[in-house]
């Protein structure tokens, strides 16, 4: 019926029994033995791509299991004043720990007051890291420069990290120091800035929505840079998050550098731009005189000059040195007329209005406004009036207190445009008289002599009786002067004394765009006060340029400011 019998018999007769699974057996003997086979290969492999191929792979791990690398964040480099004063340094990360990342605690000394210029640091964001190009490159956690000489030399303060390798046990408790690799320190970065000056500055402006810069006229270095309201850099080396915050939201805008960022209609101190380039262009002579009217009419409007607004007076007649000196609206009206927009433009880019200067801090270009650029903006012809409050740095005019400045310097240096530099001028050569001349940092503007001259001598008569700029008519500082005991050489003593300092000026009132609400009518804010320096007259070593925003007129609100902190820098006993 289809199935193998029990049993069958033999070719001898007997009968035996014959295992039906005897075929089966051997094929799971054969099966067993080649699964033993494969497995001793695959063990084999496993063996060999753990001690041969990867074996140096595990060996590393497992050294790592014993042995653990840390970092040591390197001392970011000191940032010094020009007489070596410290500004911001690190306490260095300690050794003695054994933290995954051992870290270096930035301070700023004086916070308030160098946060201007120095700036301030922040974690690094993805765009750091994108777009870093130092040699040595950012890790996870790092602060990066976001303002200032922070930012500018972010690669030469940043410094090399260290590394400390230590033996744990099992349990990854400390057992000891392997070795030890120092970390490379940032290098030292020595600025212009005068922190003595700098702080006398801040202590005057602060409270005031105000700007200040000084710089020295033949190399353009930076003393002062000042900005009101300013803020704590600390606060965001120690991640205050409340503190930061509030600087983000201020309506006051503490961040925002008013020295560099902030515009703002020059004023009459633009007049001596305009004095230049008429002069330059031959639409006026120093023989020019022109009849102050007290007004002029441009169409329907009618433009006066301040004294006869102020007064009801007028002055005569006037040259170009007596309109710098009395800062005569109706002379720049009439002589801005002659110069034209096109060619007020064009000395007013000569001075570096309307561009950058290239101060590595943020900064903004100011408006030097034109027929075109007024047809391009408000779609709207040049008008007559257009050109009189051009003339006199009013309208559409924008600059900045840092450009201002480095125009101002131009009269002091004998002709030399500047770009400002917040790093300490060296190795400068200096004159048979013993003067720093202009360096590369300079280059000569195409003004004469001639026409230097004339300018100069209206500013210095503006800050003498009869000028605008009153705080400044008999200028005296005191001065000690050492006395040598001819019977006892040794001794000597310090009387003071009064010194008499000359000085070019040019004040500044101008009329702020800007109008604040109150109740349902519009309250236009006070104007600008603008005033700009240089002393001493004959050998000039600093040029001053204060703004106090809202303020009034500038030769009562921003002379006063500029005469203390001239007189701090003369009466100083080093």
């Amino acid at each position: 019926m289809g199935k193998l019998p029990l049993f069958i018999k033999g070719k001898s007769g007997g009968m035996h029994f014959e295992s039906q699974k005897k075929i089966s057996s051997v094929l799971v003997l054969y099966v067993y033995f080649l699964f033993i086979t494969i497995l001793f290969i695959t063990l084999g492999l496993r063996l060999f791509q753990l001690t041969i191929v990867k074996g140096e792979y595990y060996s590393r791990a497992s050294e790592q299991n014993r042995i653990r690398e840390l970092i040591i964040e390197p001392k970011r480099g000191i940032i010094r004043d020009r007489k070596g004063l410290i500004l911001a340094n690190n306490v260095a990360a300690d050794t003695k720990k054994n933290l995954e990342r051992l870290t270096s605690h930035r301070i700023y000394h004086s916070p308030d007051v160098i946060a201007p210029v120095v700036g301030y640091r922040q974690k690094a964001d993805q765009e750091d890291f994108s777009q870093d190009s130092c040699i040595n490159k950012l890790r996870i956690g790092d602060k990066v420069g976001k303002k200032g000489i922070e930012k500018i030399y972010e690669c030469e303060l940043r410094g090399k990290y260290g590394k400390k390798l230590i033996e744990v046990d099992a349990r990854g408790q400390y057992l000891r120091t392997i070795s030890l690799l120092p970390p490379q320190d940032g290098k030292t970065i020595q600025l212009a800035l005068d922190l003595a000056l700098q702080t006398k500055v801040y202590e005057l402006v602060k409270g005031k929505h105000a700007a200040v810069v000084a710089t020295k006229p033949d190399t353009g270095e930076i003393l002062v840079l000042v900005s009101s309201p300013t803020f704590n850099p600390q606060a965001f080396e120690d991640e205050n998050a409340k503190t930061v915050s509030s600087y983000l939201s201020a309506r006051d805008k503490p961040l925002f550098n008013k020295s560099t960022e902030g515009t703002y209609p020059p004023g009459s101190i633009f007049k001596i731009i305009l004095a230049t380039g008429a002069l330059e262009e031959k639409k006026i002579t120093d023989r020019t005189l022109i009849e102050d009217t007290g007004t002029l009419k441009a169409g329907p409007l009618s433009f006066g000059n301040w004294y006869f607004l102020q007064y009801g007076k007028t002055d005569g007649m006037v040259d170009v040195v007596k309109a710098i000196r009395r800062s005569n609206d109706i002379f720049f009206y009439k002589v801005g007329d002659l110069l034209t927009p096109n060619k007020i433009k064009k000395w007013a880019d000569i001075f570096g209005y309307g561009s950058k200067t290239g101060i590595g801090l943020e900064e903004a270009e100011g408006i030097i406004p034109s027929e075109f650029w007024k047809q391009e903006m408000f779609n709207d012809r040049w008008y007559l009036g257009d050109t009189y409050n051009l003339s006199i740095g009013q309208g559409y005019l924008l600059v900045t207190p840092l450009q201002m400045n480095q125009a101002t310097a131009v009269f002091a240096n004998g002709g030399y445009l500047c770009k400002p530099i917040l790093t300490r001028a060296s190795n400068f050569p200096a004159s048979p008289a013993g003067r720093q001349l202009p360096t590369s940092n300079c280059k000569k503007l195409p003004i004469s002599e001639k026409t230097l001259s004339l300018v100069r001598q209206g500013m210095k008569e503006a800050c003498t009786t009869g000028g605008t700029g009153w705080p400044f008519f008999d200028f005296k500082v005191q001065s000690s002067e050492l006395i040598v005991d001819s019977k006892k050489p040794r001794t000597i003593n310090s009387e003071p004394s009064t010194m008499n300092i000359q000085v070019g000026c040019k004040t500044g009132t101008a009329e702020s765009q800007s109008a604040a609400p109150t109740g349902s009518d519009l309250e236009v804010a006070p104007p600008h006060a603008w005033f700009t320096v240089f002393a001493p007259y004959d050998k000039p070593e600093i040029v001053l340029t204060v703004l106090v925003e809202n303020a009034g007129q500038g030769s009562d609100v921003a002379a006063p400011i500029a005469k203390e902190i001239l007189r701090a820098y003369f009466e100083r006993s080093e």
